[in-house]
C-alpha cells in the first residue's frame, strides 16, 4: 500500500488520541455533461460537518455509486479509510473519501488552515525551453505552460493518448520523468495505486506538485516521498458545497485552492499535540 499504510497509520493515532466523528453520508454528483469541469468527485460528510473528496470517473465508479445510494449514515470513517488498500476501485473511492475527511477533521480540531494558492500552476515556474512533466492530463493548464515557452512530456496510461507534437510528448513511459526539474502530478494516482511508482521516477524533481480536489491526505507520507506541494480544495461553507455538488452545479463559491508546502507545514504529531 505504500504511502496510503502511512497515512493510515497517521490516522489510527488521531483515532488513538480523540473521539472520531461518525460519517453522516456519500454525496454523489450527477453525471457531468461533456467537457464538464465538474461532476468528478464525491463528497463523504461528518458528523462535525468535515468533507472529504475523491474521484469518481474512473471506470463505473459514478453510476455504481449513482445507482448503489449507499448508507453510510453511522459508519465508522476509520474502518472506511482502511479499505484503501481494497482490490475494487468502489470500495477504494469511499476510503480515500474518508481518508481526505478525517485528516480536514484533525487540521480543524488543531486551528490549522492551509496557505490559499496564489497561481493555478500548482507554484510551478516554468522557463522557456525548458520541458515539465505532467502525470495525467490538466488540460487547463496547458496553454498556460506553453505560453511561457516551455515543453511538456505528458504521462498517461492510454496508449491511444500517445503523441507528440514537438511541444507536447504524450507518452505511456514514465521512465520519461527522470531528469525533469518540475512537474506536477494529479492527486487521482493516491486513488489508482499508482502515485509511489510515479514519485520513484521524479526524485530529480526540485519542485513536485500533486494536485486537484482529492489532495487532501495526511501530508506526512507525501512530504517524506518528495513532493514539494500539495494543492487541493479547501472548502469554507460545506453545506453549501454539498447541496451544489449534489445539484451537478459548480462549487467555487463554497470553496478556496489551498497550496501546501513542507515549510508551511507543523507535523500530524504537533497537530495532534494540539488537541
Amino acid at each position: 500500500m505504500g504511502w496510503s499504510a502511512d497515512a493510515l497509520g497517521l490516522l489510527d493515532a488521531f483515532a488513538s488520541r480523540a473521539a472520531l466523528p461518525r460519517a453522516v453520508a456519500l454525496h454523489v454528483p450527477p453525471t457531468p455533461p461533456p467537457g464538464a469541469q465538474r461532476g468528478e468527485f464525491c463528497a463523504l460528510e461528518l458528523e462535525d460537518g468535515s468533507l472529504g473528496l475523491s474521484y469518481v470517473l474512473l471506470g463505473d465508479t459514478l453510476a455504481t455509486l449513482q445507482s448503489a445510494r449507499i448508507e453510510l449514515r453511522g459508519a465508522d470513517p476509520l474502518a472506511l479509510a482502511h479499505e484503501a488498500g481494497a482490490d475494487d476501485t468502489l470500495r477504494r473511492t469511499v476510503a480515500f473519501a474518508a481518508v481526505n475527511a478525517l485528516a480536514r477533521c484533525l487540521f480543524d480540531r488543531a486551528g490549522f488552515v492551509p496557505p490559499k494558492s496564489v497561481d493555478s500552476l500548482g507554484g510551478i515556474d516554468p522557463a522557456p525551453g525548458e520541458t515539465v512533466g505532467m502525470v495525467g492530463y490538466f488540460a487547463p493548464l496547458l496553454k498556460r505552460i506553453l505560453d511561457r515557452g516551455a515543453k511538456l512530456t505528458v504521462i498517461e496510461l492510454r496508449e491511444d493518448l500517445v503523441r507528440d507534437d514537438g511541444t507536447v510528448r504524450v507518452t505511456t513511459d514514465a521512465a520519461e520523468l527522470a531528469g525533469l526539474r518540475q512537474v506536477l502530478a494529479t492527486g487521482t494516482l493516491m486513488l489508482n495505486d499508482s502515485l509511489d511508482r510515479m514519485l520513484a521516477h521524479c526524485r530529480g524533481a526540485q519542485h513536485l506538485a500533486l494536485i486537484g480536489p482529492s489532495v487532501g491526505a495526511p501530508p506526512d507520507p507525501l512530504f517524506a516521498r518528495g513532493v514539494t506541494l500539495l494543492g487541493g480544495t479547501w472548502v469554507t461553507q460545506p453545506r453549501g458545497f454539498v447541496d451544489a455538488l449534489v445539484r451537478g452545479e459548480p462549487t467555487g463559491a463554497f470553496a478556496g485552492k489551498s497550496a501546501l508546502r513542507p515549510a508551511d507545514y507543523p507535523g500530524w504529531d504537533a497537530l495532534l499535540a494540539r488537541l
